[in-house]
């Protein structure tokens, strides 16, 4: 049993490097992957076909069958990784146990963090395993294997609903999006970047072609500077706790709404006033993963935001909150937003960037129509994902069954 390796500095390229967060409950997550421009992997932490991987800190319980998509990746400090004897266990079937309530009771009673959870190679090594005959093993694999199989037709159903909801956005704002070809080389004249930025990425073909197709639309286009009343960082908090308020990171902002897997507190006698939300209030990522939108929900009215998202006040009256929502997590919104990104290796916006934003904007009943489609539609996916994982729970309740039936 090893631990991985501590690196803070990312590449745009290089070999994968694996965090904690990459763990997901179903599988390798990759919707927003890190690489390492090292030379080689460290010997102590190569993966082979017996690995196995364990969430040691931050989030427990989280583990991974070595699959060839990671194989050559390197693991951060707060993962284990495992090397079975495959002739007693098979991987899978130690995936699934350790997912099941029996095996993740178990990681958090051995619990030895403050106030970020963590696991010691000891504590890891004491936790105690269901060992049934190979054919019950693979019975179990083969079980909740079918399980996932239907899960993932699920949710390929929710994908391709929200997936829809661009073409219907794009179509009722009278824009059709161009397929454009990538180019390393390409011609700018100085006329044209006057005023403007001046690096090669900005000036892409993909982002000029979007920006004649936005001005092809049949409702008017604006900065978002003239549709807020102001605009705030967030601030930064480095010290969580178990208790007190919610404080929101770029993480907590998924691509169709809020993530509740992984929340973190902060011990603070109130919220800021210069972020505190209110109805009006919308929220944009600023670095570390950008494009990342949000209306203020229920659940995250009482929050701290986190340094890496703004919060910004709209003026109700020029614009509705959940219309600017489903614009910019549009294909065209986007695309306005990744051709702002000022950072090199970590994606970033500035405040003169965020209020440069084009806006198209209909009017007030258009947006409102939009809005209402656009919700209707992640309603009915967000339901196919809750029906998804309703399978998977099921399944795992009936291997707990099996297995306290073989102790």
């Amino acid at each position: 049993m090893k631990n991985g390796v501590e690196i803070r500095t990312y590449s745009e390229n290089g070999y994968r490097y694996l965090r904690v967060s990459d763990l997901g409950q179903h599988g390798i997550e990759s919707d927003n992957p890190r690489y390492v421009d090292v030379e080689e992997i460290p010997e102590k932490i190569k993966l082979a076909n017996n690995s196995f991987l364990v969430s040691r800190s931050g989030s427990l319980g989280l583990v991974s069958v070595v699959g060839d998509e990671i194989k050559k990746a390197i693991l951060s400090s707060h993962i284990f990784k495992v090397n079975l004897d495959t002739t007693k266990i098979r991987p899978e079937y130690l995936e699934a146990f350790l997912k099941s309530q029996i095996g993740q009771i178990q990681f958090f009673q051995n619990n030895n963090g403050a106030v970020i959870p963590e696991i010691s190679q000891t504590a890891l090594k004491s936790i105690r395993v269901v060992l049934p005959p190979s054919n019950i093993q693979n019975h179990i694999v083969s079980f909740m294997r079918s399980a996932y199989a239907q899960k993932s037709r699920k949710e390929q159903e929710a994908d391709a609903l929200l997936d829809s909801i661009d073409d219907y956005v794009l179509k009722e704002l009278g824009i059709e999006m161009p397929a454009v070809e990538e180019k390393k080389c390409f011609v700018i004249y100085a006329g044209e970047m006057a005023g403007r930025r001046v690096d090669p990425r900005f000036h892409q073909s993909k982002y000029q072609e979007v920006t004649r197709v936005l001005e092809s639309s049949k409702y008017s286009i604006t900065r978002l500077s003239t549709l807020i009343t102001d605009l705030k960082n967030g601030v930064e908090i480095r010290t969580y706790s178990n208790h007190g308020y919610r404080y929101l990171r770029v993480s907590d902002l998924g691509k169709n709404g809020i993530e509740n897997h992984d929340p973190r507190y902060v011990d603070v006698d109130e919220i800021p006033d210069r972020v505190r939300l209110t109805d009006n209030s919308f929220l944009i990522s600023r670095s570390g993963s950008l494009g990342l939108v949000s209306v203020i929900e229920d659940e995250i009215r009482n929050t701290v935001l986190g340094s890496d998202i703004f919060k910004v006040e709209l003026d109700a009256e020029s614009i509705h909150p959940r219309y600017l929502e489903t614009f910019f997590r549009s294909q065209i919104g986007q695309t306005l937003i990744f051709q702002l990104n000022s950072g090199s290796i970590i994606p970033r916006l500035d405040q003169p960037a965020v209020k440069s934003l084009n806006v198209v904007v209909p009017p007030f009943d258009v947006q409102e129509k939009i809005a209402d489609e656009a919700m209707r539609r992640r309603s009915e996916a967000a339901k196919l994902i809750q029906e998804a994982d309703t399978i998977v729970e099921q399944a795992k309740e009936r291997v707990e069954q099996i297995l306290l039936a073989e102790e």
